[in-house]
């Protein structure tokens, strides 16, 4: 991860956001959840740069999509509490990025965006997702 890939992850959720009439919030975390960039809408939620940050850490923290997520952490869910535990956002739009080292693969970073539906902010976060798998 660098930052001129990072910027380039934004800019890729926020072109995704535009084409589905959303306005969001976009962040890109490193390995140890340390915001790298981020990039906020004209007009976006006031709530999107607490949120999106938080979606990109919790997705590496956890390794897994916030989305997906989300169901463990609901009452009777294997997670439940988690959500209320410190910086973790427990609802879809962050995603962790992994790599391959000699061991396997790792999470190297997040990606998390806020400010549309779940399914708006999944879909932005997906496509700066998907420019992390293609470079």
């Amino acid at each position: 991860m660098n930052l001129e890939l990072a910027l380039r992850m934004c800019e890729a959720a926020i072109k995704e956001a535009a084409r589905t009439g959303a306005v969001v919030s976009v962040a890109v975390v490193d390995s140890g959840g340390h915001l790298m960039a981020f990039q906020r809408m004209d007009g976006a939620e006031i709530a999107g740069p607490a949120l999106a940050p938080g979606k990109a850490y919790t997705a590496v923290a956890h390794r897994i999509a916030t989305a997906d997520l989300a169901p463990l952490v609901q009452p009777g869910g294997e997670l439940y509490g988690l959500a209320s535990a410190g910086d973790y956002v427990c609802f879809g739009g962050g995603i962790p990025l992994w790599a391959e080292h000699g061991d396997g693969e790792r999470v190297v970073g997040g990606v998390g965006v806020s400010g549309g539906t779940v399914d708006q902010d999944v879909a932005c976060a997906e496509a700066a997702a998907a420019l992390w798998e293609t470079s």
